[in-house]
């Protein structure tokens, strides 16, 4: 067993870090409150290639073993969470097209989209279907050599950014169960009927936008069904959320990260009764547990990538690794909240942003609640095993 990165890891990681610490930092909460479109930010995670994070080195892509990718949510997400998220579900819905599109697909799109040129997301949820995906009410009829698309999506990142949106719909509303009548389409955004709605206000991850998306009658070429064949949606998007959740572990460890990094400086610097307040044992234990289990949640992200790098399928593992990450970010951006006191409450101070920041990695990419029940499942029908 060998928990060390490699030496080419490492130096990626060293220069993923540079970049968080002298173009993300000392800009995120300014630009966070301001509302500001982190423009110069985009450009630079362009020139890095990290776009093409998850698309074949034949496309133009850099195709990131899984523990590098692991890595690039979990420094961005240091510097500013939001920054991790447009770069996440553009490279999910990559990730689908690299492995699920046909050799046309591939070849139009996944070079446009590993450069920047191009950038997506990825259209899942709808008003009435979050966690329930074979509940969604999106339609595709076929219409001669075209799929006539109407539907309601919301919660979807990148919506104004993107050029090209994979969209899950349903292609056969009869199906039973409902998911074999499920497919994605590969939708231009500007295609007529196609139209990005409002932004809907969050509490946290800000720096990219999530929006509703509404299709009109939108007419889509049968050339762009994902994969070229009917009824594969679901089993598309469930493999795309398998790595989708080593990102959310990442982006977790990240924001646990953070919080440790400036609980820390903030305990040896901040004085009570005429010593710092890290000689006090009540603020030693919360940063020890912090450290502990950040640790953890590292390394088991970590796992989960290197599982997935040897090709293995880590439902359980990823379920797993986002599951404890997460709930180690939300008690991280807490106790560091308690350890600043009123300073944590302050937006001067970066605590309040990550513990607004937090909570959304036990919701994204499904809900801790149904994570469990993944890895209940898993052990249940013995295909995997924890030893």
């Amino acid at each position: 067993m060998d928990f060390q990165l490699s030496e080419q890891q490492q130096d990626f990681r060293r220069a993923l870090r540079e970049f968080v610490e002298k173009e993300i930092i000392p800009v995120a909460s300014e630009w966070e409150r301001s509302g500001r479109d982190p423009i110069e930010i985009v450009e630079h995670l362009k020139a890095m290639g990290l776009f093409g994070m998850t698309t074949p080195e034949e496309f133009g892509g850099l195709s990131l073993d899984m523990v590098s990718f692991a890595l690039v949510y979990e420094e961005i997400a240091r510097g500013w969470m939001g920054i991790a998220g447009i770069l996440g579900s553009h490279n999910l819905s990559c990730w689908m097209i690299a492995h699920h599109g046909t050799e046309e697909q591939k070849t139009r799109l996944l070079p446009s989209l590993a450069s920047g040129k191009f950038r997506t997301g990825i259209g899942l949820t709808e008003p009435n279907a979050g966690t329930d995906l074979q509940g969604i009410g999106t339609t595709a009829r076929l219409d001669g050599d075209h799929y006539l698309v109407n539907g309601t999506k919301t919660w979807i990142t990148n919506a104004r950014s993107a050029d090209v949106l994979p969209v899950l719909v349903k292609t056969d509303t009869e199906a039973t169960p409902p998911h074999r009548g499920m497919s994605v389409l590969l939708i231009d955004s500007k295609s007529p009927g196609f139209s990005v709605g409002r932004d809907l206000g969050k509490l946290g991850y800000k720096g990219t936008e999530s929006c509703e998306v509404v299709l009109e009658n939108v007419s889509v070429p049968v050339s762009d069904l994902l994969g070229g064949i009917e009824g594969r949606g679901m089993q598309q998007v469930l493999s795309g959320l398998e790595i989708g959740r080593i990102n959310i572990a990442a982006r977790s460890v990240g924001i646990a990260q953070a919080a440790f990094d400036a609980s820390l400086a903030y305990a040896k610097q901040r004085t009570a009764f005429g010593k710092p307040i890290a000689e006090f044992q009540a603020i030693q234990l919360k940063l020890a547990d912090i450290a502990t289990e950040l640790q953890a949640a590292r390394l088991m992200t970590y796992w989960a990538a290197s599982l997935a790098d040897a090709g293995d399928r880590v439902d359980m593992q990823a379920g797993m690794a986002k599951y404890f990450a997460s709930e180690v970010a939300i008690k991280a951006s807490l106790e560091a909240m308690r350890i600043h006191g009123g300073y944590g409450y302050s937006t001067e101070y970066v605590i309040e942003r990550l513990y607004r920041d937090a909570p959304l990695m036990s919701i994204g990419e499904g809900t801790n609640d149904i994570m469990r029940t993944v890895i209940a499942k898993a052990l249940i029908a013995g295909s995997a095993f924890v030893r």
